[in-house]
């Protein structure tokens, strides 16, 4: 079967279907920076660059035979997400996920998947939801919901997100993905990648030590080389701030003198390397932002290693400037979860 991916972003919900099985047939990515990133790792799949509402869906989609594909995609969802003041109905990026289900009526795919944060479960009392399950159950659909947590399903890293899936003329519900008991950790997931001091690294460079974990083996693929492996170049005050941070420790570790405006706890966090990463943003490039910085070097993130606490194999690589890099990793969903869904999707329709 084939999917086409609306708000695809890079390609994390894709590469989950793709390891599946699924072909990318069709994605649709406004940013320019963002689409970037899929096009150098999908360049197989029709990608169209364009803002959704400047797209003919019908003429686009109509052509298709609905029953070999499945829809997916994350609608923007700024509006309700726990960040700032939530706007609701007011918020127009909200109703974005009517374009999706305009997509809905004109491909009449075998199942749709839509990703989001999971206060869609209950923003405006349930309204966003309820309108979506609606919509779809009157277009033929047996629809059903749920919050996942990317670090149950094999991801190493603690990532919220709601799902909405869709199957078309079913009388059974999704059979959501059985949690992993064994869950990945941080030094699982990246002390095989070379160490590196403030400013250090490369775009592309050698592996210098066998894989030491499952996960690590099954992160490097067929890749020969390490890409997108640089250190942020700290200043001295930072690098002062972070030597004076024990292992597992944080903000709270710092001396008077050097604690910053920030009156939130979880800044300026080491690591832990026996568990699982906090939620990786597009800012995982600066201590102060939260828990991104290593274990036991005195630095943050690098895009490589925020990828493979998301769960983005060794050969998947990213484009553009450092900040486009850290957007492109920090906004995808885990390819890892996807895959988990992707699963169960095609068990049940096949």
């Amino acid at each position: 079967m084939k999917i086409v991916d609306l708000f695809s972003g890079v390609g994390g919900l894709s590469l989950g279907f793709h390891l599946a099985g699924f072909e990318s047939d069709i994605a649709v990515e406004y940013s320019s920076n963002i689409a970037a990133g899929f096009a150098e790792n999908f360049p197989y799949t029709k990608l169209i660059n364009e803002d959704i509402n400047d797209i003919n869906l019908s003429e686009l989609l109509a052509p298709l035979n609905g029953n070999n594909y499945i829809l997916i995609g994350g609608p923007p969802c700024q509006g309700f997400s726990q960040k700032g003041k939530r706007l609701g109905l007011n918020d127009d990026r909200n109703f974005m996920f009517l374009k999706y289900i305009e997509a809905v009526e004109f491909l009449k795919p075998k199942a749709i998947l839509i990703e989001n944060v999971p206060g869609i479960i209950t923003a405006e009392n349930g309204y966003f939801l309820k309108d979506i399950e609606s919509k779809l159950s009157s277009l033929g659909y047996r629809v059903s919901h749920k919050v996942l947590d990317a670090a149950e399903y094999g991801v190493p890293q603690t990532r919220k997100r709601a799902f909405i899936v869709g199957i078309a003329n079913s009388n059974i519900d999704f059979d959501w993905p059985k949690r992993n008991e064994h869950k990945v950790t941080v030094e699982n997931a990246i002390s095989d990648l070379p160490p590196l001091n403030s400013g250090e690294g490369k775009q592309e460079m050698p592996y210098t030590s066998l894989p030491q974990s499952e996960y690590q083996n099954a992160m490097r693929k067929n890749s020969e080389v390490i890409y997108n492996h640089i250190s942020t170049k700290h200043s001295p005050l930072v690098l002062k701030r972070l030597s004076l941070i024990p292992e597992n420790g944080g903000r709270n570790d710092l001396p008077i003198e050097h604690l910053t405006k920030s009156t939130f706890s979880g800044t300026w966090c080491r690591l832990s390397k026996t568990g699982q990463a906090r939620t990786i943003t597009t800012r995982f490039d600066t201590p102060s932002s939260g828990m991104f910085t290593l274990p036991t070097q005195n630095r943050c993130l690098t895009v490589r290693e925020a990828a493979r606490l998301q769960s983005f194999p060794d050969n998947f690589k990213f484009v553009g400037n450092k900040s486009t890099q850290m957007l492109q990793v920090g906004n995808a969903v885990p390819p890892l979860l996807s895959l988990a869904i992707a699963k169960q999707l095609k068990k049940q329709l096949s």
